[in-house]
């Protein structure tokens, strides 16, 4: 893989549920990174939380509080008590879909319906999920998250040169299946150790070269079949450019996509609930470095963040982003 001398900018617009509450200042789930498995779940914690509103869909006490349902079907689910809820049951189509969506995209299987729903089969048709069809066409949410990556999102991005799996979605036939009629992955792009989930039955199953900074290579990885060396920038092409991000871990790396200045950013910086955030509590080198690897975006030409954790943010132009980083950066330097 070549290295290229890449330069770039950013822009934003951001996506915010009212309803959320309570509010703090970090969202991000700490139940989760702190048991990323739990090895007996009894029938009492797959009843129904006494949070949910009443009707069909709810939410049973396996949670682990990812922030998942809140943002892909935000007009029914919220946070309540350190887990997600129904507020408001769906009262259209539009809501259904998009309510089922998060229940098949949970990692936990935490969300339920009383009676079986009659239209799953063919929601499971609607993965991968387009994110925006006339700003970023061929680029699709996958779904299907994984506990393995505590419920990280992951993404398709369908091009000419070949498609490109960036993180690893919960390995599914159903899934594998419809990515195959989109034209399977040629690569299968890791931003760290975190979200590699089920990569290896992904690559199995599609063929797809796997790529991760060597930095984030451990003893589940080693079959990985390019591994990044150095601090790049490198590039799959022309339109694609991977950026080294270190800070969250020491082989992090961004993705830019430039035909449609798309950032798939991994854990390094994403909108939680309630505000731009590193995920400082789970840093595992420098929070300093993180926050260097922050400022280093300003150069960077994007207009979409789509993150693994938090929610994709929209910019509407260069300097909105700009400014809206520079304020990040500026908060956290007067908290330091």
């Amino acid at each position: 893989m070549a290295a290229a001398s890449t330069s770039f900018h950013i822009c934003r617009r951001f996506h915010y549920n009212s309803n959320l509450l309570p509010r703090r200042e970090n969202s991000f789930p700490e139940r989760v990174k702190a048991s990323p498995t739990r090895s007996i779940i009894t029938a009492s914690m797959r009843a129904r939380r006494p949070q949910n509103v009443p009707g069909d869909f709810f939410v049973d006490h396996t949670c682990i509080d990812c922030d998942t349902c809140r943002w892909m079907a935000s007009e029914n689910f919220t946070r309540v008590d350190d887990m997600s809820a129904v507020f408001k049951q769906p009262s259209c189509e539009e809501e259904r879909l998009r309510a089922l969506q998060a229940l098949i995209s949970c990692p936990t299987n935490s969300i339920h319906t009383e009676k079986p729903a009659h239209d799953i089969l063919e929601v499971q048709k609607t993965f991968p999920i387009p994110i925006d069809e006339h700003t970023m066409p061929g680029v699709y949410h996958c779904g299907y998250h994984s506990e393995k990556s505590f419920g990280a999102a992951s993404y398709l991005i369908v091009r000419d040169e070949g498609n490109i799996l960036v993180d690893s979605p919960r390995y599914t036939e159903r899934l594998a299946n419809n990515l195959k009629m989109l034209g399977g992955a040629r690569y299968m792009f890791l931003t760290h150790r975190d979200d590699v989930a089920d990569h290896e039955r992904w690559s199995n199953h599609l063929g797809c070269e796997r790529i991760l900074h060597s930095l984030e290579v451990d003893h589940s990885t080693t079959a990985i079949e390019m591994k990044l060396e150095g601090s790049g920038p490198w590039s799959l092409g022309d339109d694609i450019a991977l950026v080294h991000t270190p800070g969250h871990t020491k082989g992090s790396v961004c993705l830019l996509y430039k035909p449609f200045k798309v950032l798939f950013t991994g854990d390094h910086f994403a909108m939680s609930e309630f505000g731009w955030s590193i995920f400082e509590r789970y840093n595992k080198l420098s929070v300093p470095k993180q926050l260097n690897s922050v400022k280093l975006m300003l150069e960077l030409d994007f207009e979409w963040i789509l993150p693994g954790h938090g929610r994709r943010t929209k910019f509407s132009d260069a300097e909105e982003k700009n400014s809206s980083i520079r304020a990040f950066l500026e908060t956290k330097m007067q908290l330091s």
